[in-house]
């Protein structure tokens, strides 16, 4: 880094510093992102005069002629209203380096990094990198809700790391969340949070830090009601719902799921959270009863339309492919129809994927055999290979009309499905 920042024209005589994720990450021994950079003692005229092109509208941040990273003039902030844009912000040239870190959510997000290599660490981030401890920088983190959000992401983030939430960042968030600031979050920015945190390993670890300070009651109760519900023991020997789907994340993440496939199995038990207490600890009926769930959540957070397809399809059907190998060769061919089957083999894949992580997602069942998957990839394969186009030829010279000609194409999908369940 050094080497770049002594031979960089449009840097030179100014005071740069790598800040944020790329410092803790070299830190850390893992792989760097983008990195960012903070630039103190400058003025937005100069680092224009400098070839810099300026982006944001909220302060100051400069984008490198050449190498298109960001660069930011150093800046405080203040807290002038409820939510996420509820600041003013002041980068004048007199800002210091230790005034921008302390703006800073975390501690081991509030190190900066010479040219020479050095490390600034004013709020001792180095030692809770050591110590695996999410720790908030200082009081001023209460004022911005979606610091609770970064920090659940930092948890999934760095679950193999085993880093932890400290007790002094758990209660301060509790105080948040308690003072209403979480109410004030915008779908979107909540969103952005957990679209990220789908894609880590330990997502899990994101609804239980949510839940520890109460902000999964805020933000997902229908996810937040599971937890205390009862289930068949027969079925489900840990008993309760909300355990269960956090075994079941954990599962999809073991597998190395897709973000899609891992939402899909975070709201497929939804319709548990509304049984009628007198029909507990049964289910009947509960992927129904979840479906209009999984909208509420889809539509509140805008949620993108590839998640919120496959999330409604393993609601409403991951009950069948559990008994597939019970079920009749007509609701069979019904399945596959539903998930589109025919035109997007892929998307029976990722339902199959979700399906395995709900069946493992139970206690002593980790590691069970799951043959139903292995069928349904039979049954899609068969009914993939019939030969729809000679079918339809045949059908045609004989004055079939196309009503026909769709019926005789399903007789032989029903019958290429009959042939796998009789061999």
């Amino acid at each position: 880094m050094n080497e770049k920042l002594k031979s960089d024209q449009y840097l030179e005589g100014l005071s740069v510093h790598l800040v944020g994720g790329a410092v803790r990450d070299r830190l850390l021994g893992l792989e760097q992102g983008d990195r960012d950079w903070v630039v103190t003692g400058s003025t937005p005229k100069e680092m224009l005069n400098r070839g810099f092109r300026q982006v944001g509208k909220d302060f100051p941040v400069f984008l490198h002629p050449i190498t298109a990273e960001e660069y930011a003039l150093a800046r405080k902030e203040r807290k002038v209203g409820l939510g996420y844009h509820g600041f003013e912000f002041d980068s004048d040239s007199t800002v210091t380096l230790e005034e921008d870190l302390s703006r800073r959510d975390l501690t081991i997000n509030a190190i900066a990094m010479d040219g020479e290599g050095r490390l600034i660490d004013p709020w001792g981030g180095q030692s809770d990198l050591q110590n695996r401890q999410l720790r908030h920088v200082s009081e001023a983190f209460a004022e911005d809700p979606v610091r609770i959000l970064r920090v659940a992401r930092f948890a999934a983030r760095f679950e193999q790391q085993g880093f932890e939430v400290s007790s002094e960042t758990q209660s301060l968030m509790q105080q948040m969340v308690s003072a209403g600031e979480v109410d004030a979050l915008v779908a979107e920015r909540v969103w952005q949070e957990m679209e990220k945190s789908l894609s880590h390993r330990g997502f899990y670890r994101f609804i239980e830090v949510l839940r520890s300070c109460g902000a999964l009651s805020v933000l997902l109760p229908e996810v937040d009601r599971l937890f205390g519900v009862p289930q068949l023991k027969q079925y489900h020997p840990e008993i309760d719902t909300g355990t269960h789907t956090l075994m079941a994340l954990k599962s999809a993440a073991k597998a190395g799921s897709a973000p899609e496939i891992v939402f899909a199995v975070l709201v497929h038990d939804l319709g548990k959270g509304v049984t009628p207490k007198e029909e507990l600890p049964s289910h009947r009926g509960h992927e129904k009863t979840g479906m209009p769930l999984v909208e509420d959540v889809c539509e509140r957070f805008r949620v993108p339309k590839s998640f919120r397809h496959l999330a409604l399809k393993v609601c409403e059907f991951h009950l069948h492919l559990h008994r597939v190998i019970e079920l009749k060769p007509k609701t069979v061919l019904k399945l596959i129809e539903q998930l589109d089957g025919f035109r997007n083999p892929q998307q029976v894949e990722r339902f199959i994927a979700a399906c395995t992580a709900d069946k493992r997602g139970r206690q002593g069942m980790e590691q069970s055999a799951y043959p139903q998957a292995s069928l349904l990839r039979e049954y899609v394969e068969a009914t993939n290979g019939v030969n729809t186009r000679e079918i339809s030829a045949l059908a045609a010279d004989k004055g079939k009309t196309g009503q026909e000609i769709g019926e005789a194409v399903r007789r032989a999908r029903l019958d290429a499905i009959r042939k796998v369940r009789a061999a």
